[in-house]
């Protein structure tokens, strides 16, 4: 079955009522409906990360992090193994190429490699994904 590559910002607004939009809450369904999604070694932890950070600004407690996170884990994310290292020239070449972080790199070789669109709500991301040929969903 199809399915597309998402970053944490794509990710995040299933959580956050006031951050989700008409499109995020497509790719949710889209889930849901038994799409995949296949995010990079580091997703998980960007993403609990910005949980974390919204527990800190009083956003969320931490039950419902806990909530969102059994989430996501019942649905269907291929999380991809760490790059080896004869992946990691790919994913310098993009960052250096497009002024990326190596994370946000990381969506953009993803992306590249297995021919999936990506889905992002970061401009800079969605720009550079653009510039390397990544078909991007409405985000």
């Amino acid at each position: 079955m199809p399915g597309f590559v998402a970053d944490a910002s794509a990710t995040l607004p299933w959580c956050f009522e006031d951050e989700a939009t008409p499109a995020t809450e497509v790719l949710l369904e889209r889930l849901r409906a038994g799409e995949r999604v296949v995010v990079p070694a580091h997703w998980p932890t960007e993403v609990m990360n910005g949980l974390i950070m919204a527990v800190r600004r009083c956003r969320i407690d931490l039950e419902r992090v806990t909530r969102f996170a059994n989430d996501l884990a019942a649905l269907p994310i291929r999380i991809e193994p760490p790059h080896a290292p004869a992946t990691w020239s790919a994913v310098i070449r993009v960052a250096t190429e497009y002024q990326l972080t190596v994370y946000d790199a990381a969506y953009v070789e993803l992306a590249e490699r297995t021919g999936l669109p990506l889905a992002s709500l970061d401009a800079d991301l969605r720009k550079a994904a653009l510039a390397a040929g990544v078909v991007l969903l409405e985000t």
